[in-house]
Parts: C-alpha cells; structure tokens; sequence
C-alpha cells in the first residue's frame, strides 16, 4: 500500500478538496483507495457525501477505542473506502497524552490493512498537533497543496522543519514526494514569481541530508475553477459534479502523474495545459 499524506497547516489551501478528487481519481482508475479524515471538522467526510453527526464509527474510534480499521471504514464509492471524522475527534488529543507511543496509534492500526488497498490518503488538520503526527508517522510520502502567494513561502519553512523533526525522531522512511500548486492562475506575474521561489528552494536542497532532497514540483497546477468550490456542498467529487471542467482534467492528470510520473508527462494533454491561461 502506498501511503500519502496531504499536508498544510493553513488552513483554504485546496488540501481537502485534493485529497476527495486525488482519491476519487484513483478509484476511477480502478485503484482501491482508503482515504483518512484526520479534521475534526469532518471537511474530507463532507465532501465524499458522508453526514459526520451520522457516523457510527470513525477515526476518533481508531484514535482512541482501538478500533480496527477495517470495521470503522465505510465504503462510499467503488473501490473508495472512508475513514471519516467528526467533532469527536477534538477529544483525541487530550485522550491519547497519556497513552504510550501515542504518535504512533494510527501507524499500528492501518498496518493491519496495508494489504487491503493501493493507496492509502490522510488528510491532516490545518495544524501541526498530535494528529498531524500520527499522520506523518504513518506515510512515507507527503504532498503538500499551497496557493501560489507570498505567504505561502513563510509557512513553508515551519512546515518542512516539522516534517525534518518527524523524518528524525519517528519516521525515517518520510519524505516530502512533491509540492502542488492549487488554485493556479498563470496570467498573474505573482504565481510565476512564487513557482520561480520553489522551483530554486527545491534546486538548493538537491544536495541537502533532508527529507525534501528529491521533492517535485508537480508539473500540473489546479487552475481555479468554481466547480471545485461548488462540488462540496452536493457530497459530490469533480469527476461526478462537472466532469468535463478544467479542475476534473487537472486532478485526472495529477492522478496519472502519482501513478508513472514519467508516463504521465509524456502525454500530449501535459503540454502545459495546466500551467497556462484558463
């Protein structure tokens, strides 16, 4: 089973709506995809058509109760399994500070299933608390979504600094697979000047002993597009809610891309679609 982790802790970044369509994409491609809502406010739950409040077993189940994976997951589309959230998942923290090796409880539990699926896809908090740990703990790759904005360079720093503390202290097998942008306009002179940023911030680290030595930029930005906004709110991916839009055929080639990145990229359709006017 590949394990990724989609990582910002800030918050309005595209790391929801990445983590339902990446996944759902997968799916369609007939890869079997479990996917892990690590928010408590349940955002990933939503959007894949799940009422948080109705959720009988959930995350917070596995978290705390030792709850088997396999009996807390719901499958919500074909070959797309859901370990939800809900409000519950708030008490997880405080509960689990007594508890030995608490950053690894959820590593322990999807290793029982990691012949179960293809992939499997954590969506973290905005924030870099204990959950988030338990969810670098148990991947070996994190992509992480930014907008390409100014701001977006600042965080970046604190976040890799986490992810080194983590690759160290618990999990030497993690590393950062790749940076994605989301919400992507290419007229702006902004958004050039920040994949410019990243593109020699990642350059420079070529040489480096950390865990984003071999990060990507991935090649193909989400545009914006309304639709992915839109889409949530009928529990609904792109693929189902507007399939023929632009955030449906980036996230198809994003899906392609994590498949063979080198297969991906030598289709016609990556000519820079993606990273050009809408």
């Amino acid at each position: 089973m590949r394990t990724i982790a989609i990582l910002n802790q800030k918050g309005g970044v595209g790391k929801t709506t990445s983590v339902a369509n990446i996944a759902a994409g997968l799916a369609v491609k007939g890869k079997k995809v479990l996917v892990v809502d690590l928010d408590p406010q349940g955002h990933l739950t939503i959007h894949l058509g799940v009422n948080p409040a109705t959720l009988e077993t959930s995350a917070y189940h596995v978290l705390t109760q030792s709850m088997p994976v396999a009996e807390a997951v719901v499958e919500v589309r074909e070959n797309l399994y859901l370990l939800g959230a809900n409000i519950d998942l708030v008490g997880a923290e405080s509960e689990l500070v007594d508890t030995i090796g608490r950053e690894i409880v959820l590593r322990e539990a999807v290793a029982l299933v990691e012949n179960d699926y293809d992939y499997m896809i954590i969506d973290c908090p905005p924030s870099l608390g204990l959950l988030s740990l338990n969810a670098l703990a148990s991947v070996k790759e994190i992509f992480i979504p930014l907008q390409p904005h100014f701001l977006a360079l600042q965080g970046l720093g604190k976040l890799l600094e986490t992810v080194a503390l983590v690759n160290k202290r618990i999990n030497p097998e993690l590393k950062v697979a790749g940076i994605l942008f989301c919400m992507y306009d290419a007229r702006t002179s902004l958004s050039s000047e920040v994949k410019n940023d990243i593109e020699q911030f990642l350059a420079g680290s070529r040489d480096r002993d950390c865990p984003w030595r071999n990060a990507q930029l991935v090649p193909i930005h989400i545009r914006r597009n309304v639709k992915l906004a839109e889409a949530p709110s009928y529990g609904k991916t792109i693929f189902e809610y507007e399939p023929d839009c632009n955030g449906a055929v980036d996230y198809a080639e994003i899906c392609d891309y994590i498949i063979d990145p080198a297969a991906a990229l030598a289709k016609s359709s990556f000519a820079g679609s993606a990273n050009n006017a809408e």
